[in-house]
């Protein structure tokens, strides 16, 4: 069977034609200066393939990459045949080389489930702050805002226009906990009602009444690429992220959020119920 490009690939591809698109050189240019084939330098960035590290080295020297950017991708070339990744936040990665704005480029379906927060491309950005700084107790003020901007800049992809399809089951205890206060809280379940009435955007609550289900452990979200070869799951835990790509395990969380999906409740009752929690004191 054949193997789909990693994540690490992924990354590794849109940054190293992002960076020399700043530089503004060609395929034909940007391989000539380090001694490699246009054609080579396209499979690079087109995810394609083998990559060899020094070769990447030398293509971020010539582009003028910060040491932070050109040790980070180097890192990358090094892992690309290894499946899966786990990203930590304390990894010194750029804005501009975060992962899932790299992924969520190339998405036309999200799959989430949400038992603790309401999912991150949902959120309002007084939702997403207050959500920072309870998760983040030892970052700056500075850094808690940097974090909201980048999820902030994922929600652009809600107004393509061919947006992907968004389906998100979400615990009935995310509906109710009071992140940010009673005012933030209603803001954000009134975004929640606005969003799943847009045509690509679906809602479900799986409600407290459905007892055990599919999903115990924890959120994750499901990215569906163009093919199969391009799905990824991620799931959310302390301290960063675990990006899952094996047959098996892309199998499992399938199942799982299918099951999530047949328990929760249908997309009025679910409307109905974020309208009762939102108006209740």
């Amino acid at each position: 069977m054949a193997v789909g490009p990693t994540t690490r690939r992924r990354q590794l591809g849109a940054d190293l034609r992002r960076l020399r698109e700043l530089k503004g050189l060609t395929l034909e240019e940007a391989g000539a200066r380090v001694g490699i084939s246009k054609a080579t330098l396209s499979r690079y960035e087109t995810k394609g393939g083998t990559v060899k590290w020094p070769a990447v080295d030398a293509l971020c020297r010539e582009y003028g990459a910060t040491d932070e950017e050109r040790l980070a991708l180097v890192e990358l070339a090094k892992g690309c045949k290894i499946q899966g990744w786990w990203r930590s936040l304390a990894d010194p990665i750029p804005e501009s080389m975060n992962l899932m704005l790299t992924l969520e480029d190339e998405v036309v379906r999200e799959d989430h489930y949400a038992c603790m927060y309401i999912p991150g491309l949902l959120q309002t950005r007084a939702y997403a702050e207050a959500v920072h700084r309870a998760s983040e107790v030892q970052c700056e003020e500075r850094e808690v805002q940097h974090m909201v901007d980048i999820r902030m800049k994922r929600q652009e992809l809600l107004d393509r226009q061919e947006p992907p399809r968004i389906w998100a089951v979400i615990d009935e205890a995310a509906l109710r906990r009071q992140v940010g206060g009673a005012e933030v809280m209603r803001e954000q379940l009134g975004r929640l009602l606005t969003l799943a009435g847009r045509p690509h955007i679906n809602v479900q609550v799986l409600p407290f009444a459905c007892g055990a289900h599919a999903a115990t452990v924890g959120s994750f979200a499901f990215l569906r690429g163009q093919t199969s070869e391009l799905d990824v799951v991620y799931v959310d835990l302390l301290g960063g992220g675990l990006f899952m790509e094996k047959t098996e395990e892309l199998e499992r969380y399938r199942l799982a959020f299918e099951y999530l999906s047949a328990q929760a409740l249908d997309f009025e009752s679910s409307n109905d119920l974020i309208y009762r929690i939102s108006k209740e004191p």
